[in-house]
């Protein structure tokens, strides 16, 4: 806390320091017996009549009446992490929507529409695929999902070209055009990600739906581990390794989404009998980067080491591309506990929380 001359906690912040990292002390309403006080560090990302909002590392946001700040200044940038390779926000973000390609994007200045629409029979049937030359979602009447929000959402880079409500409209007539509710990815924890625009989205009502965190780590610990399982490598996501995906009845675009990048890889551990697979995985290689994702194992035959096997097989492959450097993406929450605990192991850490906010008034989107 800012502590003056003559040891008195001051509030050295104002309403110009909005946009800046910021830590304060304020008073708490019902400190009755230890706490008294609460520590908040974070961006500044609103000061308007008289309350504070200041969004934290993990995108949560916190009002504070400013009647009740006891001190406050602004504090430098987290200091860079000492696990993992160094990277930038704006690196990671490129290299992370590279590997999840849309089937179709347009930009809005420095922001970029993304989709990839699959058709879904109103019968609740799987996906239809397209036959040879026809558009993605072929001509079924049912409904238009998007395969994953990652390829159905708006990355906001930058400036959009216009102001704030007017690209929002823009963003959801776009969406509307396509039969998809608005989707925009943004980031917080890291320096340049976007806890202003956070703020600026709750503030019109969007609602933060998903929020996931982006690790990373080397990639030759993860190539060093053991060799054991037979781990077979292919181009292609063929019917066995879809067989394990989690995501079934996959269409044509969703095909072309995992296929999508710049060297793409995906690994299969054989079942028993022919079976579906024991486990299974996907790697896409990208310069000095290697992006894990789909890690995924038989319920059966967890705590095996497969998942691990898998992501060495898929390592040793991007080392031999060039590759240095790893990340992938990991949800929140209890039930991703395990997957934590196995990516911490193998030397990831957290670089940065990312979050996906729907457009108001808009239910039933798909995941």
């Amino acid at each position: 806390m800012e502590i003056s001359a003559a040891g008195r906690l001051e509030v050295r912040i104002t309403a110009a320091d909005v946009g800046k990292r910021v830590s304060v002390r304020r008073l708490t309403e019902h400190a009755v017996t230890q706490e008294k006080f609460t520590d908040t560090v974070g961006v500044l990302t609103s000061w308007d009549d008289g309350v504070l909002l200041i969004t934290r590392k993990n995108g949560e946001s916190v009002r504070i009446p400013e009647s009740s700040l006891v001190a406050g200044k602004v504090v430098p940038a987290a200091p860079a992490r000492r696990r993992g390779p160094a990277a930038t926000y704006e690196e990671l973000a490129a290299v992370s929507t590279r590997a999840w390609r849309p089937v179709e994007s347009e930009r809005l200045g420095e922001w970029e529409l993304r989709a990839a629409v699959q058709e879904v029979p109103r019968d609740g049937g799987p996906p239809r695929r397209s036959a040879p030359g026809e558009r993605p979602w072929g001509a079924v009447v049912g409904r238009r999902v998007g395969f994953t929000r990652r390829a159905n959402s708006v990355l906001p880079l930058g400036d959009p070209g216009l102001p704030l409500d007017a690209a929002l409209d823009a963003v959801r007539r776009w969406y509307r055009e396509r039969g998809l509710p608005a989707y925009i990815q943004t980031a917080t924890g890291a320096a340049g990600t976007q806890e202003p625009l956070c703020a600026e989205l709750e503030r019109r009502g969007w609602v933060r739906e998903v929020t996931a965190e982006l690790w990373v780590g080397a990639l030759a610990p993860v190539a060093d581990r053991a060799e054991g399982a037979d781990v077979v490598l292919s181009r292609e996501a063929d019917a066995a390794w879809l067989a394990r995906y989690r995501r079934k009845g996959v269409s044509e675009v969703a095909l072309r989404v995992l296929g999508g990048g710049p060297s793409v890889w995906f690994a299969t551990v054989p079942g028993a009998g022919g079976g579906a697979p024991a486990a299974i995985g996907r790697c896409v290689v990208d310069g000095r980067w290697a992006g894990f994702a789909a890690v995924e194992v038989d319920p059966a035959l967890r705590r095996r080491g497969l998942a691990t096997e898998v992501m060495a097989a898929l390592a040793r492959r991007a080392l031999d591309e060039g590759a240095s450097a790893a990340w992938l993406q990991v949800e929140t929450g209890d039930e991703a506990a395990a997957a934590r605990a196995l990516y911490a192991g193998l030397g990831f850490a957290t670089h940065h929380a990312y979050h996906h906010y729907r457009e108001p008034d808009i239910s039933g989107a798909d995941e």
